[in-house]
């Protein structure tokens, strides 16, 4: 019979590196999606490490005096389908703050179109006291859902001086 030797190895010293996950949050109707849309989207990705973009439900946009072209359903699956999203997630309110604590977002994304208003600057006091940023991007210029609503209503209506 064979005889073996038992060793015994001494436990490896073991580093633990403890890292915050950064995650950010940005929300939008993201209706007739447009290029607009995406460099908000790859922006916001660039700043962390966990992008989640609410997409607004029909009944919100609604609420909003508006409506989709693009149902709900078919909106997030596009959200979702974006290389720069790593988590879509239903818009029920437009209480972004209690998103983002709920969420541990760090960062909340926005177009620029909303810096300096009133209501954002309130906005910004109220985020700051939880200890999340507010982050203003360019809006994009020359693109917005609103002027492809129109474009396509003109075409529609043959009138294409509407559109410029």
């Amino acid at each position: 019979m064979a005889k073996y030797r038992r060793f015994v190895l001494p436990l490896p010293t073991v580093m633990l590196h403890f890292t915050t996950m950064t995650i950010g949050y940005t929300t939008g109707v993201y209706d007739l999606f447009h290029v607009g849309h995406l460099n908000l989207l790859k922006n916001a990705k660039g700043m962390c490490d966990k992008l989640i973009v609410g997409v607004t439900v029909d009944e919100l946009v609604a609420y909003k005096g508006k409506k989709a072209m693009i149902p709900f359903e078919d909106r997030i699956e596009i959200v979702r389908s974006i290389k720069y999203v790593d988590a879509a997630v239903p818009q029920y309110d437009m209480d972004k703050l209690s998103a983002c604590k709920k969420l541990g977002a760090t960062f909340l994304f926005v177009g620029d179109d909303w810096y300096g208003t009133e209501k954002w600057r309130e906005y910004e006091k109220q985020f700051e006291a939880e200890g999340i940023r507010i982050v203003y991007f360019p809006y994009t210029k020359g693109i917005s859902s609103t002027q492809i609503t129109r474009a396509l209503n003109a075409v529609r209506g043959q009138n294409l001086e509407d559109v410029k």
